[in-house]
């Protein structure tokens, strides 16, 4: 809590871990609307005085919906979005010509949601929401972190206010400032791997935006597009590459991009990296694209022309795996320890999953002891990493089939949306689909679909919790080996996708 003003009333359960939340993105909102529903004291720092979402849409699959649905964004996310049958590939160099096409409609029947898309402002506002204004504080930029041992983590930001907790959660991106300062520690105590202190890779860039409704009438393809979202990708000349969703209200979100390579962009220069991605250098981009053809009809010049500027960003595509997620009372998530390529959201997805592993461990916390702590973020890693490894393997897949245009990157798309497409395309589905977690202390979510879900592990707290109340419920001290081996039956049948014990 804040030192120096009046605590707040104490509504955690005993002994469980009081945590701060370092960013206020999806994945710290993630973390706060889950430790919110587990009764966990918590507070969220954010940096930026006001948080404006970088992008222009966001796809989110079937691996979050049944969480969504535990938290009660399920109904609201349907409202704001739109289900994707399938991406089509186009050529520039062959007149628009559709080339193949990325099926996601078969994610309704394999695993009984619909892989949806919205604006990714409206996404951020309905996480905010639901988090209580009294719980995320804005303009917070951290100063020093002391990762503490027993007495606990320790941050001051830059106002003056020093801010104390049993946890410590990097959720604040790419550049994370915790990571770099549990770094920064660890390299002191020569304990980081040398794989971690290397730099991101930067191998692409993109200029997106978000357009005011579009006319159907002068876009009749929009008419077509009122219950599934129209989506096309376009393989242009060079190393450029378009796409776009669309969206309620026949909004478009669009992005522009290009391969960078070390001669475009050198990874040491900070200076290039603030002075040529502001927004006059955006205006610049904009001006030289707007005569590409887009499938729809017209051309990029039309939804640029169509989108408030402040719509629109520049920005650097990175991507990095990192090795390092804990060390003593901090973790890291999302963006922090391992920034995959955003093409189709796993991103954020990814993060989102981080938050419910997380949260599901520091759930069983009985004791803030440091060793406990340390244990939770152990298994927290430990199920989350070969997920998150094998989705920085696929984004990669993904990203050269999307706008990879070197030879090799050709042949792949043409395997894969030509000869291979079938099989490669339910071999994948079947892959990453099975992955759904859920908080394990909430009510679980009846699995949908046809493909199974990963068995996860069970809270042994909520487990206890629950053969309490039914016990006192029917007035005895507990309940026979039938019923417990039923509740098991039940708990196994139901439960999301995690990791194998």
């Amino acid at each position: 809590m804040e030192t120096g003003q009046e605590p707040p009333p104490q509504t955690k359960e005993p002994d469980a871990p009081t945590v701060i939340i370092v960013g206020a993105g999806l994945a710290g909102l993630t973390l706060a609307i889950l430790l919110e529903k587990a009764n966990i004291e918590y507070q969220v720092l954010e940096k930026a005085a006001e948080v404006k979402p970088l992008g222009s849409t966001i796809a989110m699959g079937p691996n979050v919906m049944p969480l969504f649905t535990q938290l009660g964004l399920y109904d609201d996310f349907v409202a704001i979005s739109k289900p994707v049958r399938h991406i089509t590939m186009h050529k520039e160099s062959e007149n628009m010509r559709p080339i193949g096409k990325v099926d996601i409609e078969e994610h309704i029947e394999k695993s009984g949601y619909a892989t949806r898309v919205c604006s990714r402002p409206k996404l951020y506002d309905l996480f905010l929401s639901k988090v209580p204004s009294s719980k995320i504080h804005f303009g917070k930029r951290v100063l020093s972190i002391v990762h503490g041992g027993d007495n606990g983590a320790l941050i001051r930001t830059a106002d003056g206010n020093s801010y104390e907790a049993d946890v410590l959660v990097g959720a604040d991106g790419a550049y994370s400032a915790v990571r770099q300062s549990l770094y920064e520690q660890l390299k002191k105590d020569k304990s980081l791997p040398s794989s971690d202190q290397a730099k991101m890779e930067t191998n692409h860039m993109t200029l997106v935006g978000l357009t005011k409704p579009m006319d159907p009438e002068k876009y009749p393809a929009l008419k077509d597009a009122t219950t599934f979202s129209r989506s096309d990708a376009v393989i242009g000349h060079g190393p450029y590459s378009w796409r776009y969703f669309s969206l309620p209200d026949h909004c478009i979100g669009w992005g522009f991009g290009t391969q960078i390579t070390n001669e475009d962009f050198s990874k040491e220069n900070d200076t290039f990296r603030a002075s040529d991605w502001g927004p006059e250098s955006a205006h610049m981009l904009c001006n030289e694209i707007r005569d590409y053809k887009i499938p729809i009809g017209g051309t990029l010049g039309d939804l640029i022309d169509n989108t408030p500027k402040e719509n629109i960003a520049k920005v650097l595509l990175e991507e990095k795996l990192f090795e390092t997620w804990y060390h003593g009372r901090t973790v890291l998530i999302g963006d922090a320890c391992h920034k995959i390529m955003p093409y189709v959201g796993q991103g954020a997805v990814n993060a989102m999953e981080d938050a419910v592993i997380l949260a599901n461990e520091l759930y069983e916390i009985t004791s803030v002891t440091t060793k406990v702590i340390s244990n939770a973020f152990k298994e927290y890693r430990r199920q989350r990493y070969p997920h998150a490894a094998e989705q920085f393997q696929k984004s990669k897949m993904f990203t050269m089939l999307m706008v990879g245009q070197t030879w090799y990157e050709d042949l792949l798309r043409k395997f894969v949306l030509g000869y291979a497409s079938e099989f490669f395309q339910r071999r994948n589905y079947a892959k990453s689909l099975n992955y759904r977690p859920q908080a394990t202390f909430l009510p679980l979510v009846p699995d949908r679909g046809t493909i199974p879900v990963l068995p996860q592990k069970p809270s042994k707290r909520y487990m206890a919790e629950q053969e309490a109340l039914r016990a006192n419920a029917m007035g005895a001290p507990g309940i026979g080996i039938e019923d417990r081996k039923e509740d098991e039956r039940v708990s196994s049948s139901t439960s999301a996708p995690a990791t194998l014990l």
